[in-house]
């Protein structure tokens, strides 16, 4: 039993010697890819052979992930010395329509030693980000936006961004104007190249209306951003909303003085007519 121990020892210890020597990948430098942004990826390897490397190469690979190489996938070296290292430089594309997030990008590494009789083939792959913000634009449109009467204010946003705003809500500080709805809305996520309206209901006090609100959301990193808005409100007198047909003339009262008029014109007319048949009648009457 204890042979059968010592040379599983043994086996381990050799395995993990053999792990322990060989070239390696020993750090990687890259930063975050903006969509159809250029950026470089550095790659250290390191010779934890106790014997010289030889014919050493290492390739990326950048099938079905949205990068592109920017010049050689590929760098070679004759040799590496013990214990020694050496970098290389990639430079790196990525697609114009990446979604932003973590991607991995596999790499090969290859060497020979003196004792070797086959290439020795390491493969691992490499993490790169990609990130990008919301990019929103703000505008509102008004419905009956005249001084004392009730319509709406919608607010358009729109997302230019390679990311989606998400957990979107928007709180409004009325000026020239009373809200009939809530002072609050969620919108929830406003997709990239896309975008999304609320609804208020609102009473317009004045010409000079102002739409004051505060936007909050989370972008890709989960970060809370808070933008501040303030955009103008054309607001009409009635006699222009009339002028320019946003709003029809209430007829009403003039209908209504008409009827009167004819009702009075009417019974001054039948009036009229039964003085002259009663003096008709007289005169018939004096006559015989």
């Amino acid at each position: 039993m204890k042979s059968i121990s010592l040379i599983l020892s043994l086996a381990i210890a050799v395995l993990l010697l053999n792990l322990a020597s060989a070239v390696t990948v020993d750090f990687v430098e890259t930063t975050p890819l903006a969509p159809g942004e250029e950026g470089t990826l550095r790659i250290g390897i390191e010779n934890n052979l106790n014997d010289l490397a030889e014919d050493i190469s290492i390739s990326l690979n950048f099938r079905d992930i949205p990068f592109i190489p920017v010049g050689t996938s590929e760098y070679s070296l004759n040799e590496l010395e013990e214990d020694d290292d050496e970098s290389f430089l990639f430079r790196i594309k990525a697609s114009f329509d990446a979604t932003p997030g973590d991607y991995e990008i596999p790499y090969t590494l290859t060497y020979r030693t003196e004792r070797s009789e086959e290439p020795i083939t390491r493969e691992g792959t490499i993490g790169v980000r990609v990130v990008a913000d919301p990019e929103l634009s703000y505008s509102i449109e008004t419905a009956t936006p005249v001084i004392g009467r009730q319509g709406q204010i919608t607010l358009k946003m729109v997302n230019k961004g390679f990311s989606s705003a998400r957990f979107v809500s928007v709180q409004v500080f009325p000026e020239g104007f009373t809200l009939l709805s809530d002072d609050e809305a969620y919108i929830g996520e406003v997709d990239s190249d896309d975008f999304e309206t609320t609804t208020f209901d609102a009473k317009f006090n004045k010409e000079s209306a102002r739409f004051y609100a505060t936007i909050e959301y989370r972008n890709f990193d989960n970060e809370l951003v808070r933008e501040t808005i303030n955009l103008p409100i054309t607001v009409y007198t009635e006699e222009k909303a009339i002028e320019l047909g946003i709003i029809q003339k209430n007829n009403t009262s003039s209908y209504i003085i008409g009827a009167v008029v004819l009702i009075i014109l009417f019974f001054v007319w039948r009036s009229f007519k039964k003085r002259r048949r009663m003096k008709r009648s007289r005169q018939n009457s004096e006559r015989k």
